[in-house]
């Protein structure tokens, strides 16, 4: 049956004629059907109210798919591995479908549903009635909406169809293998015995390999857990600043969801996921942000003699696995052979990671077979606490390839990455990576285990939900009256007061250097505290936490501006790598007028920035780790490579004038208009990390990644309080009325408020509610 719309003027009286009665403002429905009450809010964020999981999931499907049916559309299409057809048969489209096609030969995700349904095993019934729900509900709104999709990126298409819960659980199971099956597809697919013809190519798979960590590319984020000693009224505050993509799959949704006296989360989530990811309940709140952790580890297979599919294994030989993958493209059809061992698949990275007669490298991919992140997500949304908290992570561990940072009513600050993590302990990395790899382990945190013995399998501790991941035993956690801090650096300095070392080297680094964002980060919270940032008073407000966020400060020109100016007046004249003499005078002109700041009035931001990312910040004094968050920090003023770099800067800025405001050349495109965004590179020390590519003459003039859903939110005990933002707005349909409001207001610093209690809810000049359901026969 089609889904049922009630606006806010016929709300009730279309209740009673379809036979749903509001108690307390909540939805409920006779029979077993959907019902879900949705209160549309400014900058159209949907507060979702139902008496059961498989509503709530129906009106979280309804509402993201009113704002952004075209994202979850091609979604589908990439997990059901249609990408060529659809999209055009580009290299990265054929490698997606090839990958995905195994995954569905495979049954991969359908492995995930099978045994006990405990949220650790297999999923529980409240989340697949979650995943059920947002099926039917999405499917509702295309029943409804599919010829009237205003939305150019998918309007009339035929590959905007209803979709399965099994679609839902590939996209879930696809999003858990992000950082470690997903990142090697490439090398997953050109993986081809010695002799088979062809020659590799695996650029992602290679990328991975040369990586400094196991993060993720393309995103990263900031948090801040304040604890009692660090907040003005004592009470836990937290800053969520995950930087992630503002155009594609991975752009986050605000949502307030609620089954009452069940779960009650606001929030956001990425697109297309039915549970809030980020967010606060009425006593705590978390944010995540990327860990350094490998999530896959390699095993080097020796090989049978005259068989490059067999390897030896405690001496006896095994047959890998073939499995052969067709897809549809416009030219064809395309087929490729893939390879599997007891481990997991082969992978091939040139140079490197190489097929040969003697030997084949294959992964084991932890986070394949993690089907607990819903159910996760679903339990930390119902933790009263750090403590609570602390003990879903420690039971779960479902998350994939992130940190937790959180804070509670009580203020008490938590840390902890508990992601899932290949159980590589010391001594197994001791005994069982071949001398040839140690290097890259300790460079890297890459584990190459020896595939020829079972004594160097993953195995087991105790203390974990699952075999062959690190149990909480083994992995960082801290807890803090005053503060934890994560900028994408390793859990090491998440508080300078009590590095966390010993832990083992897949998880991250200890007594490396940290980078600039991550020290300004804690020089950011230090300061507040001592009240010496310049701003009135002692201690964290979300308002003084909103204006230290978006200070804009830029901390590799604190350090080296100066010395920067001196050396450049002292000599105006630099050459270029290309052999070009470059004139310098209206560089140092600019660079001294630059307030070291990337507000949109900054002047100068973006010559500083170029001049970082041509490798200019190189310093004079070495790495301390005893002062880690002070050293390295004097300019490197008799290098010949810093002058160079900034020659290169100037080189590349042609077109542009050097001591132009960052907000007009650094914009985001909505319609016709472009809108001033502030922000700027982490490479230049900027916390409020903001990417664009630069346009030659023109500019930044579209925004890749960088800030993305921003909160600062305290868990007073009043209930919680703060603001917020969704940087690229709600919708990304051009034709919907949230389709720019928050990028404006993130282009003034502004925010909307946390809207969590009724009270706060019914303040909203803008509010619209109506009622979405279907009967089920």
């Amino acid at each position: 049956m089609r889904a049922r719309l009630f606006t806010a003027a016929a709300a009730t009286i279309g209740l009673v004629a379809a036979g749903l009665t509001i108690n307390g403002g909540t939805a409920s429905a006779h029979g077993n059907g959907y019902s879900a009450l949705i209160q549309r809010a400014s900058y159209g964020v949907p507060h979702i109210t139902a008496q059961n999981f498989a509503s709530l999931g129906y009106g979280v499907g309804y509402a993201q798919a009113e704002d952004n049916i075209c994202l979850i559309a091609e979604q589908m299409v990439t997990v059901r591995a249609e990408r060529s057809r659809r999209f055009g048969a580009t290299t990265s489209n054929v490698t997606s479908d090839l990958f995905q096609q195994k995954a569905i030969d495979a049954r991969a995700a359908d492995h995930w549903l099978t045994g006990p349904r405990d949220g650790i095993h297999a999923p529980s019934n409240e989340v697949r009635d979650q995943i059920r729900g947002f099926v039917a509900g999405y499917n509702a709104y295309l029943r409804d909406a599919k010829n009237k999709i205003t939305d150019p990126a998918c309007k009339g298409k035929d590959w905007v169809r209803p979709i399965t819960e099994l679609d839902m659980w590939r996209a879930n199971w696809t999003r858990m293998i992000r950082a470690s099956s997903g990142a090697l597809a490439d090398g997953i697919v050109a993986a081809a015995p010695p002799g088979a013809g062809g020659t590799a190519s695996a650029p992602q798979a290679e990328a991975v390999v040369a990586a400094r960590d196991g993060a993720p590319a393309g995103v990263g984020s900031n948090a801040y857990g304040l604890g009692r000693d660090a907040t003005a009224s004592g009470a836990g505050i937290l800053l969520a600043n995950p930087h992630f993509p503002w155009d594609g799959g991975e752009r986050f949704y605000r949502m307030h969801l609620k089954v009452p006296g069940r779960y009650d989360v606001e929030g956001a989530a990425l697109v297309g996921d039915p549970i809030v990811e980020i967010g606060h309940n009425g006593r705590i709140a978390w944010s995540h942000t990327v860990s350094t952790a490998r999530r896959f580890v390699w095993h080097r297979l020796t090989l049978v003699p005259g068989d490059p599919t067999s390897y030896l294994y405690d001496g006896q030989p095994r047959k890998m696995t073939s499995r052969t993958v067709t897809v549809q493209t416009p030219g064809g059809p395309v087929t490729r052979t893939f390879y599997d061992t007891h481990f997991g698949p082969v992978v091939v990275v040139p140079g490197t990671f190489d097929w040969t007669a003697q030997a084949a490298y294959a992964i084991t991919d932890v986070n394949a077979a993690n089907n607990r992140a819903l159910d996760g997500w679903l339990a930390m949304g119902r933790a009263k606490s750090v403590g609570e908290l602390r003990a879903v992570l420690d039971r779960r561990q479902f998350l994939p390839w992130v940190n937790v940072i959180a804070a509670d009513r009580d203020g008490n600050a938590l840390y902890a990455d508990h992601s899932v993590v290949p159980r590589v302990t010391g001594s197994l990395a001791a005994a069982c990576i071949p001398a040839p790899f140690q290097a890259l382990y300790t460079s890297s945190g890459q584990a190459v285990l020896d595939g020829s013995r079972s004594a160097c399998e993953l195995g087991r501790d105790p203390d974990a939900a699952v075999p062959g991941i690190l149990g909480p035993g083994n992995l960082p956690a801290l807890v803090r009256a005053d503060y934890v801090t994560n900028s994408n650096d390793s859990y090491w300095l998440a508080n300078p007061a009590h590095p966390m070392e010993g832990y083992p080297r897949i998880i991250g680094d200890e007594r490396t250097p940290r980078s600039l964002r991550t020290r300004l980060g804690v020089h950011q919270v230090q300061q507040r505290i001592a009240g010496t940032d310049g701003l009135p008073g002692k201690g964290f407000t979300t308002g003084k936490l909103w204006d230290v966020t978006f200070g804009d400060r830029a901390y590799g020109g604190e350090l080296v501006r100066d010395d920067l100016v001196r050396i450049c007046e002292a000599q105006p004249t630099a050459t270029a790598s290309d052999g070009t003499t470059v004139d310098l005078t209206a560089a140092c002109a600019a660079l001294r007028g630059w307030d070291l700041k990337v507000n949109l009035d900054s002047r100068g931001a973006h010559l500083f920035t170029e001049f970082a990312l041509a490798g200019g910040l190189r310093f004079a004094d070495p790495f301390d780790p005893a002062a880690p968050l002070t050293t390295p920090s004097r300019l490197a003023v008799d290098d010949p490579r810093v002058r160079t770099a900034l020659a290169n800067a100037v080189r590349k800025l042609n077109g542009i004038p050097l001591d132009a405001r960052l907000g007009d050349i650094q914009t985001e495109p909505r319609g016709a208009a472009r809108i001033p965004i502030h922000g700027g590179r982490a490479e230049a020390g900027v916390f409020n990390m903001i990417i664009g590519v630069l346009q030659p003459g023109v500019g930044y003039a579209k925004v890749q990644h960088g800030s993305s859903f921003v909160m600062a939110v305290e868990l007073g005990r009043n209930g919680p309080s703060g603001r917020q933002i969704l940087t690229y707005s709600q919708s990304a349909n051009p034709n919907s009325p949230w389709y720019a409001d928050q990028t404006r207001l993130y282009s003034d610093k502004g925010w909307d408020t946390i809207k969590y209690t009724e009270k706060q809810l019914r303040t909203d000049p803008n509010l619209v509610t109506y009622r979405v359901g279907e009967r089920r026969h």
